[in-house]
């Protein structure tokens, strides 16, 4: 009953594009943590470094000749796809993605392409379409949809002090064409470009001493 239920998976993955079961589980041979790979989706050409981990019921696609890589250290948290419907994502080292709520990151044209930095943040049900830049240490905290935007590169969100920290888009709603520099945020709640860019510290005040 078992195999042949795993059978039947397995013919579905494969018009689909996607390893089988025993294969994504075989990623445990490269380094890659796979928490469940029965509600795990991955396609064959997809690059994942040894420290990555996939929880249960994450997406990484790549078709149309797209090229998905994350780096090591990286957590995909359930409910995240990564999709290159063509063009490029490419994931930095040690990002947290999808946690509170998943997350969608997809291109949807050959020169697409989506840079998600090292030590990284997005969290909260949001997505990143069309062209995007997210630096490391810079985060996207919430269900926003992000399109042609740039976060610039910083500290962590552990860095001491928030305004060396990277650029930060946190709230809810849409955010088109934006740049954040490092140690700036956006918070919104409708659209980002009607509301002001503050530095990080006047949500976050600097240590004292």
């Amino acid at each position: 009953m078992v195999e042949a239920l795993v059978g039947a998976a397995n013919r579905a993955r494969e018009r689909a594009g996607f390893l089988s079961v025993e294969a994504v589980a075989a990623l445990a041979d490269d380094g890659v943590l796979i928490l469940d790979p029965f509600s795990t989706l991955v396609s064959p050409d997809v690059a994942l470094a040894a420290g990555v981990t996939l929880w249960p019921g994450t997406i990484v696609q790549a078709t149309e000749g797209g090229r998905v890589a994350v780096g090591s250290g990286t957590q995909l948290f359930p409910g995240t796809r990564v999709v290159a419907d063509g063009g490029r994502i490419s994931i930095g080292a040690a990002t947290e993605i999808g946690e509170e709520g998943g997350f969608t990151i997809k291109t949807g044209h050959s020169s697409g392409v989506i840079e998600i930095g090292s030590h990284a943040r997005l969290l909260g049900g949001g997505s990143l379409a069309l062209d995007n830049s997210v630096g490391d240490g810079a985060q996207v905290l919430g269900p926003i949809r992000m399109q042609n935007c740039r976060l610039q590169a910083g500290g962590s969100h552990r860095d001491p002090d928030p305004d060396r920290r990277g650029g930060v888009l946190k709230g809810s709603g849409v955010a088109r064409g934006l740049t954040v520099p490092t140690g700036m945020v956006i918070q919104a709640f409708g659209l980002f470009s009607e509301a002001p860019l503050r530095p990080q510290s006047f949500f976050h005040p600097k240590p004292r001493g």
